[in-house]
């Protein structure tokens, strides 16, 4: 038998998601002092942690900006929609128990991966289901740099 197809866009639909299954995801990323400058203050954070090199050198225990952890919260889901719910995706529900462990730095480079831990159909709409993905990101040396639970409102397999 065939495997099922996806969305066009190439996103998998609620029955294609395996509650226990782990997707390595093939994009990576290497993060930049200008994605830092952006974020912050695109998100108006004046925060010197992200954006003052010589407070980071004077005043922090890590000597160097780190990287905005919202920057990195949304880069990780982000990588994680090309591999799993492009073009499937109704609505993000929420995100819950985000760590970041380890500090991300400008000029690390970050790969992810999701794990399925659950799934439903919804009560409210025969044509869609919540997927429950536990997302992580790790920088080149693998030490874990965030996580978060996050729900997925899903379409359903038309015609399913």
């Amino acid at each position: 038998m065939a495997p099922p197809k996806p969305h066009p866009r190439g996103g998998l639909y609620f029955e294609d998601f395996v509650v226990g299954s782990t997707f390595e995801h093939r994009l990576t990323r290497t993060v930049t002092q200008m994605d830092n400058m952006l974020f912050s203050n695109m998100t108006l954070n004046p925060q010197p942690l992200h954006i003052d090199a010589h407070f980071c050198a004077t005043e922090t225990e890590w000597g160097r900006p780190l990287m905005n952890s919202f920057f990195t919260l949304g880069l990780m889901a982000g990588i994680a929609v090309n591999d799993t719910t492009l073009g499937t995706t109704i609505a993000n529900l929420g995100m819950t128990d985000v760590r970041f462990p380890n500090p991300l730095f400008e000029g690390d480079t970050i790969h992810c991966a999701s794990d399925i831990v659950g799934k439903r159909e919804s009560k409210s709409r025969p044509n869609a289901g919540i997927v429950e993905f536990r997302h992580k990101a790790f920088q080149q040396e693998g030490k874990l740099v965030a996580e978060c639970l996050r729900q997925v409102f899903v379409r359903r397999r038309p015609g399913a």
